[in-house]
């Protein structure tokens, strides 16, 4: 399940436990927030759309660290010819989001139930099958070695040693 909500200006795409980084919020670290701009939720392969936002759906999440900073950008101007430099570096200042429910939901993606596997009672069979197995990769692993030394030494039998010509001397003067 994940959905793509509107925070501070900016689309997201959330699930369930993921952390973001959004522009700063002006709310105390640990406290829970909803976000009520969820412009779509997928939930097993139902596509909900919003025009443009989702009635009554709510993300729910927990602020983390409101003094994360991010990497600083440098902004250079220059007219040239004339003389005109200007250099700035800016460092935006980042809230840490941890995304606690999507509608309501507070569990994570639910899992496929596991298929019991089935167990091998006569050791005699399991042994054969492992056997076919290590027989059946043995030989295509040899011929692949065999074919790669092959060409490497056709390769090696193709190039010859450059045969040396003298160099043309060179006269200074007036011909």
């Amino acid at each position: 399940m994940y959905a793509i909500v509107e925070i501070a200006g900016q689309q997201f795409k959330v699930e369930h436990g993921k952390k973001i980084f959004v522009h700063r919020l002006e709310f105390e670290e640990g406290k829970e927030v909803e976000f009520d701009k969820v412009l779509l939720i997928e939930d097993e392969g139902k596509i909900t759309i919003g025009e443009p936002t989702i009635q009554g759906a709510v993300i729910g999440g927990k602020i983390l660290d409101n003094k994360v900073r991010g990497d600083k950008v440098i902004v250079f101007k220059k007219k040239r010819k004339k003389g005109y430099r200007v250099k700035n570096g800016h460092r935006q200042n980042f809230t840490q989001v941890e995304i606690i429910s999507i509608n309501g939901v507070n569990s994570p993606r639910r899992e496929a139930p596991k298929k019991a596997e089935a167990k091998v009672t006569d050791v005699t069979v399991a042994e054969e099958t492992t056997k076919e197995k290590k027989a059946a990769k043995k030989p295509a692993t040899k011929k692949a070695e065999t074919s790669v030394k092959k060409t490497a030494s056709k390769k090696v039998a193709e190039k010859k040693p450059a045969e040396k010509k003298p160099a043309a001397k060179k006269t200074k003067g007036k011909e």
